[in-house]
């Protein structure tokens, strides 16, 4: 846990107590033992398993009880998190990362805990990027996964997940997890090739010989991760300049918008739209370009919609920033002026 903690994991009193997800696989478990090891000695709480049953196998009641008993045996609480309904049939990655989050969510605002541990590694990170990639993402798509971030499902503003172990590959921690004579189980799923995941890591040794290793790949998505971060900074400088409150709607200044570097304006233009909207994703890019173009050739006409807002003229009294301002406000809430 000190190599964790060199590498600049958020791990502090403040992040603490919390909760860590188990679902019994080599990286979750090492990370609960690393984290129990870690309060130990530091003389405070232990943290607090959570292990959710998808209900997707026969085994899953079962291995969620394992997953109990292996906390049980560090002298942690565990708490297993059952799954109502039937078990999702399409898309099963995403329904089911949904479905663990949310229920872990659920737990965590109940039982007032801020912070949600997982044992993401480097190779997760890896494989993140890989994924992202074949699917075309931007920067931010192909940016690091951070070690501390809000919570990924809408609806529990002010809980967080902390990522301490993306610097430490998959194969450390099952060789760390075997020296000390501590088991985990092998979910079968993680070998099914109907997940595009599992096929991204079937690549893995073929891509290592190449020179793509997971650190390699990791260390680009974090170079990616920093350029964010620039750009996240001079996009807030540019949003102060370019909008006004007014109400419930923002005021926008078109010209200064488009004056921007286009990266930058399109990031601007994407935020202002999840911000008036409430969206939790970005409008596809493609439509995202196509309102931008609009804006910075003066071609809007009366108005333009997108990721549920209106963008149109404003009336004379609201002309913020002469003729050309424009109102932006949610699709729903669009009055006549």
């Amino acid at each position: 846990m000190d190599r964790l903690t060199a590498q600049g994991g958020p791990l502090s009193q403040k992040m603490w107590p919390g909760a860590v997800a188990v679902s019994g696989g080599g990286d979750s478990l090492a990370l609960m033992h690393l984290l129990a090891d870690w309060a130990r000695r530091r003389k405070l709480p232990p943290p607090i398993v959570l292990c959710v049953n998808h209900g997707l196998r026969k085994e899953s009641a079962k291995d969620a009880r394992q997953v109990a008993a292996f906390a049980k045996a560090a002298g942690l609480k565990a708490h297993i998190l059952a799954a109502r309904g039937a078990p999702p049939k399409a898309d099963i990655e995403a329904e089911a990362r949904n479905l663990r989050f949310t229920l872990m969510g659920d737990w965590l605002k109940r039982y007032r805990i801020s912070a949600l541990y997982v044992g993401h590694t480097q190779d997760d990170q890896a494989e993140t990027f890989l994924l992202r990639l074949a699917r075309g993402s931007g920067l931010d798509g192909l940016s690091a996964m951070r070690p501390l971030s809000a919570f990924p499902v809408a609806g529990f503003d002010g809980l967080v997940v902390v990522r301490p172990m993306l610097g430490i590959g998959r194969s450390f921690l099952r060789d760390w997890l075997a020296a000390s004579g501590r088991p985990w189980l092998d979910d079968p799923m993680n070998g099914d090739v109907r997940f595009a995941r599992t096929r991204m890591r079937k690549l893995a040794a073929q891509l290592a010989e190449a020179g793509l290793t997971p650190a390699r790949i990791a260390d680009a998505a974090g170079h990616l991760a920093r350029a964010r971060e620039a750009l996240d900074l001079v996009t807030g400088a540019v949003l102060a300049r370019v909008t006004k409150p007014a109400g419930e709607a923002l005021l926008l200044d078109p010209l200064a918008l488009a004056a921007a570097p286009r990266e930058v304006g399109l990031r601007a233009l994407a935020s202002l739209l999840m911000g008036v909207s409430g969206q939790e994703y970005r409008p596809r890019f493609e439509a995202l370009e196509r309102l931008f173009d609009r804006l910075a050739s003066g071609n809007l006409g009366g108005g333009a919609t997108l990721s549920g807002c209106r963008l149109a003229p404003a009336p004379r009294r609201l002309q913020a920033f002469g003729p050309q301002t424009l109102v932006l406000a949610r699709e729903s809430s669009r009055r006549r002026d």
